[in-house]
């Protein structure tokens, strides 16, 4: 397996341009993880209106750090209109699967709406 995608066995890309080009092709047949990093160069870039599609997609297949991200832009309203609702649904999406930062901030949440009994088994969880 040296040098060797550990999932398909084809040879590790050795350019930018050859790692591109592969993760066109993931993007194509909608591999989650492909969509989510591809969202996630957009988003890091400022382009959150060209990163939202992405992590929406991904999302849809479960990718708990897309719903993160996703929780974010709701939450500050970045590239989509702010909706705290949205936000929370996917900040709960992301806790599911597992993701500890979404659960941290769920317990947060959970404590500052009074609810401590929630925000404290969060917090354990997280």
């Amino acid at each position: 397996l040296k040098h060797r995608c550990p999932f398909c066995r084809h040879p590790m890309p050795k350019t930018k341009k050859e790692n591109q080009k592969n993760r066109k092709k993931r993007v194509a047949v909608k591999d989650p993880v492909a969509l989510r990093e591809l969202g996630g160069e957009h988003y890091d870039k400022g382009d959150y209106s060209g990163a939202f599609p992405y992590l929406t997609e991904a999302a849809a297949f479960g990718d708990m750090y897309a719903h993160y991200s996703l929780s974010v832009m709701y939450g500050e309203g970045k590239g989509v209109e702010k909706d705290d609702e949205m936000a929370w649904y996917h900040l709960e999406e992301a806790a599911i699967g597992g993701h500890h930062l979404a659960r941290y901030n769920l317990a947060v949440r959970e404590r500052e709406n009074g609810r401590f009994d929630r925000a404290v088994k969060h917090f354990i969880i997280a």
